[in-house]
């Protein structure tokens, strides 16, 4: 019992420093501004040895399709930069995606001076988690989700018709793949959120979820760039396995949350 007191009074002790200390609203703007500029100097020196390597990675990121053309077909570029724009372009996405560590580290340090100690214990791992997620997500889009969609096209491909696809369409295409797929990863994080932060509940989510199902395949349909059910399907199913993880998270978070109110209210009396 003494423990949690002390634990709790050294809290609230911080807690009360927080918000005792007040700065001016320009020095906001002014850590703001400089914390934003280390992440586009970060972006900026990553994408510069990328560049060097961009044909490389393009070739990477084709792979999928390549594999799934006929034999004799290739990519091509039908405009006259875009042989250079193309390239410049992933090595500018795979810096913001590398640097995201360093864009995390500069988000933490700018929030967690504002941030209470219950707070914090939630914020890194939440930030931190978010990124993962958004990472496998892009893993799941490459290794399962390409594979299965470039074979589809490639085997309705009308009789007579030479499958021959852009380099900078096709990069189009598997960015809006990649994000679609990232950010539904992010599904776990959000519902957490929105139940530690007292705007539903677990019961309230498990009632819905015939809703959610729906929703998903909605999303799914809106998100992916092609028109195929493969794409759709691969993205909704994942989003509503990871709302079921979510809530599951978001009961356990629940269930604890309960039970330090049970200890501290025994502790009081």
């Amino acid at each position: 019992m003494t423990a949690s007191k002390d634990t709790s009074s050294g809290a609230e002790e911080r807690d009360a420093k927080v918000d005792s200390v007040a700065r001016p609203f320009l020095d906001h703007i002014i850590e703001l501004r400089e914390r934003l500029l280390q992440c586009v100097l970060a972006v900026l020196v990553l994408s510069l040895p990328l560049y060097y390597y961009a044909n490389t990675i393009y070739e990477w990121v084709a792979s999928p399709l390549m594999a799934n053309l006929p034999a004799g077909s290739n990519m091509i570029a039908t405009e006259v930069a875009s042989p250079f724009l193309t390239p410049f372009k992933l090595s500018m996405y795979s810096a913001c995606l590398l640097a995201m560590p360093v864009i995390l580290h500069q988000i933490w340090a700018f929030v967690s001076p504002g941030l209470y100690m219950r707070e914090k214990r939630f914020a890194l791992p939440l930030l931190v988690s978010s990124v993962v997620l958004f990472y496998l997500g892009m893993a799941f889009a490459y290794f399962l989700v390409f594979p299965l969609v470039f074979k589809f096209f490639a085997g309705v491909t009308p009789a007579g018709v030479t499958m021959m696809t852009d380099i900078n369409k096709y990069l189009e295409f598997v960015l809006g793949l990649f994000f679609a797929f990232g950010f539904a990863f992010e599904i776990p994080i959000a519902t957490f959120l929105i139940v530690t932060t007292g705007l539903t509940t677990t019961q309230s989510l498990v009632e819905k979820r015939a809703y959610v199902i729906v929703g998903c395949f909605m999303v799914g349909m809106v998100l992916t760039p092609g028109p195929d059910v493969i794409s759709q399907c691969m993205l909704a199913v994942p989003m509503w396995m990871l709302f079921e993880v979510g809530v599951l998270f978001a009961r356990l978070a629940e269930r604890r949350s309960a039970a330090v109110h049970t200890e501290l209210t025994e502790s009081t009396q």
